[in-house]
């Protein structure tokens, strides 16, 4: 009989250990995040800031939501590194003239052209995990960044929000995409849970309804890329498949997530688990064709970037953020069902991820891996920050229902 060692098994002093250990050893290797005007450089393989990466708004948005949650922990300087993000988020990633962020600012402190749904999603999460944790101005750039998003990327009519406008909100792209509107309904759970705005969970609940159905449709492979009616353009990106936002095909580790959120947005929305019960049966139907797909998929171990319709893989890469995902998900759908197959999941990836992805001698999470688990960096390259792999120590000893920063604040008290 094979025993699982006990420092990968939900539930036993020993894995708790390991992924708190994981926690501390995380936060020390982001540490040296702030960039010099504000925000968040894009991290090395040593935990430096790479200078050729600019400052990009989303990661600054992921960093201060990270050192938020870490405030709430009780990691020394957390409050500082916190509120350099935020320095970034209303200073130099800021577009006063036009309002909105930019993607990011570059070297030269030129501004990226655009305003992307995708960023300001994360601006929107660091600022209500910001609010938890008690950081000045966080209140009134969550209003802002609410505002904006409300007025420039909510589709009110369809239920979704849009993906890309030109820098002055002038011209929307005809591209819509589910990436977008999966951090979306992320940000949308959290500013619910942070503030008791309700509205924001009904939106994420709109969101998720058309991902279930499109999922259900397409032999629970979701959909990814889509045209300004909403129809699936499945052969996006044909001639570019490993595309850093927007890959070709289906993408197990996006299965995945979105299998935790609308589990979390169930239990969430319909305490009683009755109601919740269809939305976290969709879960369970995400999560197996993502693994049936892509775990182990080309003959050896390990998540598949993408595959095709069929389920063949088509990028074999592995991807750090969709282990640190299965982590999440395998833990929610336990909490969820009760049923021991999601523990030996948890288990499988945690293993996965320490034989694998942690570096044991640099720090941090290797980010790309090839289909032999050898380090790579061709999609990502260094270790561009912490947040997957960090909120992946955490998920699993919270309250699935709730955000992962209000969870925290709430198991302080």
């Amino acid at each position: 009989m094979n025993t699982v060692n006990p420092k990968y098994r939900l539930g036993t002093q020993a894995n708790r250990i390991f992924m708190a250990s994981e926690t501390y050893e995380l936060l020390n290797f982001g540490r040296h995040f702030p960039a010099p005007q504000g925000g968040s450089g894009w991290l090395d393989d040593n935990g430096g800031i790479d200078p050729s990466q600019g400052i990009q708004t989303w990661i600054t948005g992921r960093m201060t939501h990270v050192y938020s949650i870490a405030s709430l922990l009780g990691y020394p300087g957390a409050d500082a590194l916190a509120d350099a993000g935020l320095r970034g988020l209303t200073g130099i990633l800021h577009d006063d003239a036009n309002g909105g962020w930019y993607p990011f600012v570059n070297e030269d402190g030129s501004h990226a052209a655009d305003k992307i749904c995708y960023t300001h999603a994360f601006v929107i999460l660091a600022a209500s995990s910001a609010l938890l944790a008690g950081r000045p101005g966080a209140r009134e750039l969550l209003d802002e960044a609410l505002a904006t998003f409300d007025k420039r990327f909510w589709d009110d009519k369809t239920g979704l929000a849009v993906d890309t406008w030109n820098t002055e909100f002038t011209t929307l792209d005809p591209y819509r995409g589910l990436n977008a509107n999966m951090h979306t309904t992320e940000a949308f759970l959290a500013v619910a849970d942070a503030t008791g705005n309700i509205s924001y969970r009904v939106r994420a609940g709109r969101i998720i309804d058309h991902v279930v159905q499109w999922a259900r449709d397409n032999e629970w492979r979701i959909p990814e890329h889509f045209n300004e009616n909403w129809v699936a353009d499945l052969e996006f990106n044909a001639d570019k498949k490993d595309d850093q936002f927007k890959p070709y095909g289906a993408t197990p580790g996006h299965g995945i997530e979105w299998a935790r959120l609308i589990t979390q947005w169930a239990l969430s929305f319909y305490p009683n688990r009755e109601g919740a019960r269809p939305y976290i049966e969709a879960s369970e139907h995400l999560f197996h064709r993502a693994v049936e797909d892509g775990w182990n998929a080309d003959g050896t171990i390990g998540l598949a970037y993408t595959t095709d319709w069929k389920g063949r893989p088509v990028v074999t890469d592995r991807m750090h953020w969709t282990l640190a995902e299965g982590l999440n998900t395998s833990s929610t759908l336990f909490h969820a069902t009760g049923s021991v197959e999601y523990l030996d999941w948890y288990s499988t990836f945690a293993r996965y991820v320490d034989e694998h992805l942690i570096d044991h001698q640099g720090g941090s999470w290797f980010h790309q891996l090839d289909k032999d688990n050898k380090v790579i960096g061709t999609v990502w390259p260094g270790k561009s920050d912490l947040y997957h792999a960090f909120q992946s120590t955490l998920i699993s000893f919270v309250d699935p229902a709730v955000s992962i920063c209000t969870a925290i604040k709430n198991a302080a008290k």
